[in-house]
């Protein structure tokens, strides 16, 4: 939803409420919102990255030097057995033939593009690039393709240890529970620092 759509109906939603709406002592809280991805994992990154580079090719009519459909079929088969023995690290070569493959085939699209070509998909091409770049490591990691600004936070519960979406704040009126202000962060911030003091009330 855009800020000011939303903004909109956070202006309404007072106007409706009326005196309920007007109370000085309000109360913030954080929530996850969880955007619409499955479990993230490097080698599902990397074979949507293979999907969307074949793709871009059909699209721009690319000649690209292989299709890799049958060796990424292949590969993938190799993964599903990771738990049977000697099978990790049959897999783990696996995920690395995948990701050469998905470094090939971006590289081979920046030399085979035309200049307007370039500009036009150099978004996706970046983003690309950076997930390929990526280590397990890294702070700020990309965890989806459509989702680029999605973060991971640690929910500490057994049967869902993490969450992936956005951070949200919201203010809340104590005595009659109705929402006069929201704000929601892109970056991964810890409850103490997202200070609801700064949410500005619509």
């Amino acid at each position: 939803m855009e800020k000011r759509g939303s903004e909109l109906i956070f202006k309404e939603s007072i106007r409706i409420n009326g005196k309920d709406a007007d109370d000085d002592n309000l109360s913030g809280d954080t929530t996850v919102q969880e955007k619409n991805i499955t479990y993230p994992t490097d080698d599902k990154l990397y074979k949507k990255i293979i999907v969307k580079c074949q793709a871009i090719g059909l699209k721009e009519r690319v000649e690209l030097r292989q299709s890799y459909k049958f060796t990424i079929k292949k590969l993938s088969t190799v993964q599903r057995f990771k738990k049977n023995k000697d099978g990790a690290g049959k897999a783990r070569k696996a995920g690395k033939k995948i990701k050469t493959i998905a470094g090939r085939l971006v590289r081979e699209l920046e030399r085979k593009l035309t200049a307007d070509s370039l500009n036009r998909y150099a978004t996706h091409l970046s983003l690309f690039k950076t997930v390929l770049a990526q280590k397990r490591s890294d702070s700020g990691k990309v965890y989806s393709l459509h989702e680029p600004d999605v973060k991971c936070y640690t929910k500490g519960k057994e049967h869902k240890r993490f969450e992936f979406g956005s951070k949200a704040s919201f203010l809340v009126t104590q005595s009659t529970g109705v929402i006069v202000g929201a704000l929601n962060f892109t970056e991964s911030l810890h409850d103490s620092k997202n200070t609801t003091g700064s949410i500005r009330t619509i």
